[in-house]
């Protein structure tokens, strides 16, 4: 499945939410498409906000169809043998095997294009995110702004019932923007863990 004289690749988008991460992705596909490249799009089967389960949506609402998945493997399965492209939305709630299916790949002369937010709720690195970003060839790290002070964002802040989510809770939890705000590093609250680092200062 090597196609021609035409390298691989592994490209990531990364970031905090609302920082248009499947905005720039729905972007390349596009114009890979405009190009007439075969690309095949994949998106974690655990989001299925807005537009649901089959398409890739940007919070502005643009729109992209797309295959979800539960695991690296399926996207080896459902992977088209002309692909020339492969696009994966949320990535950072697949397995660590994404590592190897995208290295795979990329070895075999396929550009792959993956999105992904690469912290969870308490500042620490999400899924197969980092991993992703050391073996890729480009890395675009994408901000938001800061809600409370305006600043650049680089913090997911979850919220529950209005306040700040606890250290210990779920490491998963799918939402948009009335669960969770883009926030600056001093802005973004985690309160258990906060007064542990208070205690250690």
């Amino acid at each position: 499945m090597f196609h021609g004289s035409r390298p691989g690749s592994i490209e990531v988008i990364s970031g905090v939410m609302f920082s248009g991460k499947s905005e720039e992705l729905i972007r390349r596909v596009r114009r890979a498409i405009i190009a007439r490249r075969k690309v095949d799009v994949f998106k974690s089967h655990l989001d299925a906000r807005y537009a649901g389960l089959y398409h890739v949506t940007s919070h502005d609402g643009l729109e992209l169809d797309a295959i979800p998945v539960d695991t690296a493997a399926e996207i080896v399965r459902q992977v088209h043998a002309d692909s020339e492209m492969v696009a994966i939305d949320e990535a950072q709630f697949l397995d660590d095997d994404i590592v190897t299916v995208c290295t795979g790949l990329a070895n075999r002369g396929v550009r792959v294009v993956l999105a992904g937010t690469d912290t969870d709720f308490r500042g620490e690195p999400f899924g197969p995110m980092g991993s992703l970003m050391a073996v890729a060839e480009q890395v675009t790290k994408l901000r938001a702004i800061c809600v409370v002070c305006g600043d650049e964002a680089c913090r997911n802040q979850r919220l529950l019932d209005g306040k700040p989510a606890r250290y210990d809770s779920p490491t998963i939890m799918v939402g948009g923007r009335e669960s969770y705000e883009a926030r600056c590093r001093h802005c973004h609250r985690v309160p258990s863990a906060d007064e542990d680092q208070r205690a250690l200062l």
